[in-house]
């Protein structure tokens, strides 16, 4: 097992031509940022990182994360995650610099005990031809007390969420789907945290129709890891909705299942806005 390490990269915005346009320069510029955000949960996983090289499949199957953005990590910058132990060899504490700014925080460890594993509800699967309405207080509300359809997913070297660094060999080896030339291991390709926590984000996105939006916080906890070309299905929950300074809030917990077994491999309580106030 290696140590937990501090280390340093390069910021990978994976998807500049997403929905959520806070991922373009243009309207990230015109929102009072230097430029396209790099996306919540790539920063996630740049804190994650540590976690990974250290414990391996352990944290991948077990593992917790509470993560918080505090501000902007943009395109190409370095950063640098620093990691402190404040006891044990279980957990750790890490934050995220950019230029000189705090960009995010996290706690993560390795839980003495797993929590109850969520069960797989049945909700019914949003289909191809899903409509989304324009997100509005009113519209959210109707989700959070008539339910959210469920939405699937597929995990696989194509995936853009397949790498949050730009080379994979940067990333731990278990992470990695393309062959890599000094790598001889076979125990690789499972699904990271910024596609899962992607998962997240991609729902709630897809429930209605917003942008841009800002991923704030996530909580995570791990069941499974997820091997290369697996189906998944994620369930949602919207539990808390509010205003703060003219944004516009939402809580929700997003299930995500193996579609055949219905096994839940991760538990996610996400905070993001929706609809950001004008000007």
């Amino acid at each position: 097992m290696q140590s937990i390490r501090s280390w340093r990269g390069e910021a990978f915005n994976q998807v500049p031509d997403s929905d959520n346009r806070i991922h373009s320069d243009e309207i990230a510029q015109a929102y009072g940022f230097t430029g396209a955000l790099v996306p919540g949960v790539t920063v996630s996983s740049y804190l994650i990182q540590p976690a990974v090289e250290a414990w391996g499949l352990h944290w991948l199957t077990r593992g917790a994360v509470h993560a918080t953005i505090k501000s902007p990590l943009y395109d190409e910058r370095e950063f640098a995650v620093e990691v402190a132990l404040p006891g044990g060899d279980d957990r750790y504490h890490a934050e995220l610099f950019s230029e000189n700014r705090l960009c995010a925080t996290a706690e993560v460890w390795l839980p003495d005990a797993l929590e109850v594993e969520p069960e797989y509800q049945g909700c019914e699967v949003m289909s191809d031809y899903w409509q989304p309405q324009k997100a509005s207080r009113q519209v959210m509300e109707e989700l959070r007390d008539q339910g959210c359809p469920a939405k699937p997913f597929m995990w696989s070297a194509e995936h853009e969420m397949a790498a949050y660094l730009r080379q994979q060999a940067d990333m731990p080896a278990l992470l990695r789907t393309q062959a890599v030339a000094d790598d001889k291991q076979n125990d690789s390709g499972y699904a990271n945290m910024s596609f899962l926590l992607g998962c997240a984000n991609r729902h709630f996105a897809a429930v209605a129709r917003m942008s841009p939006w800002i991923h704030l916080e996530i909580r995570a906890q791990n069941f499974q890891a997820v091997p290369l070309n697996t189906a998944l299905i994620s369930e949602m929950t919207i539990t808390d909705l509010f205003n703060k300074k003219g944004h516009e809030f939402a809580d929700c917990v997003f299930n995500l299942f193996l579609a055949d077994s219905k096994r839940c491999v991760c538990s996610i309580q996400q905070r993001a806005i929706y609809r950001m106030r004008a000007g």
